[in-house]
């Protein structure tokens, strides 16, 4: 085969700058639903008359009635911030954890059982980026917290002063299990979708299949990291207490303390805004990556 039938390869900048362009593009759409999202999942069975959620539209109507529409975006200057370098590291590192195991395994194509190897490694790597902006976030999300905090610095002022600064990195072990689940399903699932679908070199098809893939991807990926999403948010949102043992401290007696005590569902609460925001939201992603990426190779080959 000529060289020029090679595929262009990706440097890791151009990867990791397509990343944080594709994740700025999703979280300025999506953020209203991972607020709603956050909001359901913090919700435990004490929550009662007007102030109990019952479900998706209610937690919107009632945000906006009570609060204020702009609080649909508090909160999101830790996310914006976190995206880019959150993104961006997910899809560098799935591109080159991508290229180890390929050189591990001796195989020159990607396998299914290798997508998801690599989108589960680069989940976890992922998880270290972003834990500090999803507990600044959560803090800012939750009604409970809103009198306590001005912005994303006094969050972090405030929980350094009153918690340490390790609490920073408070849900760590949760978030791997998140990030790992979700990148796992994701990628496995768009090499799988990307290998039955019809090859195509009309630009508006190969975008249609792109956000069909990604979009199949986040839903998946949503539907298997749910779970640990939910007790995440109530581990990131308790405050550390010197001599004191959380309620919910690590993540898999988290899972099954809330299955005993809320019933197997309650680990699915705020799946729909979720599901709602990284379904399409993972078909954005893919759409966006890929065009940044093919932008950058018709550029190498003018």
């Amino acid at each position: 085969m000529s060289n020029a039938a090679q595929p262009i390869p990706i440097p890791f900048s151009v990867s990791f700058a397509a990343g944080a362009i594709a994740g700025i593009s999703e979280i300025l759409t999506m953020y209203p639903l991972d607020v709603v999202k956050t909001r359901v999942q913090l919700q435990d069975n004490t929550a009662k008359g007007p102030d109990r959620y019952n479900g998706m539209v209610d937690c919107f109507r009632k945000i906006v009635k009570n609060e204020g529409f702009s609080r649909l975006y508090r909160g999101i200057t830790a996310p914006i911030l976190m995206e880019a370098p959150k993104r961006a590291t997910k899809f560098a590192a799935n591109d080159k954890w991508g290229k180890i195991y390929r050189d591990a395994f001796g195989v020159t194509q990607m396998t299914q059982g290798i997508s998801i190897l690599t989108g589960a490694t680069a989940g976890a790597t992922e998880s270290f980026i972003v834990v500090p902006f999803e507990l600044v976030k959560i803090r800012l999300q939750d009604k409970a917290s809103a009198g306590k905090y001005n912005g994303m610095i006094d969050v972090v002022r405030k929980i350094v002063a009153k918690e340490g600064p390790m609490a920073m990195y408070n849900g760590l072990e949760s978030t791997l299990w998140r990030h790992v689940m979700w990148n796992s399903g994701y990628f496995g699932v768009i090499h799988q979708i990307k290998a039955v679908m019809p090859k195509t070199d009309v630009k508006q098809q190969q975008m249609i299949n792109d956000l069909i893939a990604g979009s199949l991807g986040g839903t998946f990926g949503t539907l298997l990291n749910t779970p640990f999403d939910v007790v995440k948010s109530r581990i990131q949102n308790t405050q550390k207490v010197p001599g004191v043992v959380p309620k919910y401290n690590w993540t898999l007696p988290s899972v099954a303390l809330v299955a005993k005590e809320e019933g197997f569902a309650a680990l699915y609460k705020g799946f729909l805004p979720k599901v709602l925001r990284l379904g399409p939201g993972g078909g954005i992603l893919l759409v966006v990556y890929t065009a940044v990426v093919d932008t950058w190779k018709g550029m190498q080959t003018a």
